[in-house]
């Protein structure tokens, strides 16, 4: 996970103030492809990428979204494998490109697709109630000492949140049970009425009942802290999360966000896109999405892309199996 951001200021200004990529582009809409239902993360950020494009007039073409969150996302997955050659779909990934066809044993791999570009990476966060322990330590002691398993909510299962909560298991040794919910939302409901007792939601999921003052924040599975200062409650920023590593609980995992086209595509079309995204990642509204969603920017592109989709595949394949998460 430890890549480097490669954008920097001059370039962003040199990227937008350049001329429209020379060559290839789309001669109809592209499909903008979500291997999840409307509102979610991936939807809100597709969205959010189609209105940066329109807005800041980077592709002649309209982008379209479309939804393809069947049977857990494998409906995206399968529908792209079988898009090979079309240069007008793009699927905007998350870790689900690994985790599926090892839990769903379903016949696809991220390698029958043309990588273009990781954009962001999510951060997780534990949080519990403010009734609940105060520090990291107090959780993992209070969750020890129960006489019935920690309830822990989380979207979704045999997914991050779910490893997630399989790997604080085994690192401190505490019993949880996991009970898996339809959407992050629904999981920081859930802690709110004390239903659980603590979830592992990213920061934009549990952001509202945060600054209700309903749930604690008490740290980020990252080996850095999240870097927006600008204060989200009364009292504190997302920076001012400590990592949980600091908090002696040496676990870190983050999540994929990163956009691929079929297989069997040109050089010159996955030139494309990688200038496009390039291009997104430094409008305002990308920015303003980055912070909101308190996300953390990153843009790798080739050689470095796919080194680190590698690396990231071991680690989650690593924790499915960890987890006993893997179909036989």
């Amino acid at each position: 996970m430890g890549q480097i951001v490669k954008t920097t200021a001059a370039i962003a200004a040199l990227l937008l103030s350049a001329p429209a990529f020379a060559g290839w582009e789309p001669s109809k809409p592209v499909e903008i492809v979500v291997a999840a239902g409307a509102g979610g993360a991936s939807d809100q950020m597709a969205r959010m990428m189609q209105a940066a494009i329109q807005k800041n007039n980077l592709m002649k073409q309209p982008m379209v979204v479309s939804l393809k969150g069947g049977a857990s996302g494998a409906e995206a997955l399968m529908y792209m494998k079988s898009s090979e050659g079309d240069p007008n779909k793009v699927l905007i990934a998350y870790s689900l490109i690994y985790m599926l066809p090892l839990s769903a044993k379903i016949p696809f791999n991220w390698r029958d697709l043309t990588p273009v570009s990781v954009i962001a990476l999510d951060q997780f966060v534990l949080w519990d109630n403010v009734s609940g322990p105060k520090t990291v330590k107090e959780f993992i002691d209070a969750a020890k000492a129960a006489s019935a398993p920690f309830k822990m909510g989380g979207t979704g299962s045999k997914r991050e949140d779910h490893v997630l909560t399989a790997f604080m298991e085994q690192r401190t040794g505490a019993k949880l049970s996991y009970l898996p919910y339809k959407s992050g939302g629904e999981a920081a409901t859930q802690l709110v009425g004390g239903h659980t007792e603590s979830n592992v939601n990213n920061p934009s999921e549990n952001l509202e009942v945060w600054r209700a003052g309903q749930v604690r924040a008490l740290c980020v599975f990252d080996k850095e802290r999240i870097s927006y200062k600008t204060k989200v409650t009364d009292t504190q920023s997302w920076n001012d999360i400590p990592t949980c590593k600091e908090e002696g609980l040496d676990v870190q995992y983050l999540m994929l966000r990163a956009m691929f086209l079929p297989g069997k595509v040109t050089q010159e079309q996955q030139a494309f896109y990688v200038d496009l995204f390039q291009k997104v990642t430094q409008t305002p509204e990308y920015k303003e999405y980055m912070e909101k969603q308190a996300l953390k920017p990153i843009f790798l592109t080739g050689k470095d892309m796919v080194e680190f989709l590698e690396d990231d595949d071991k680690q989650n394949a690593s924790l499915m199996n960890a987890a006993g998460f893997v179909a036989k």
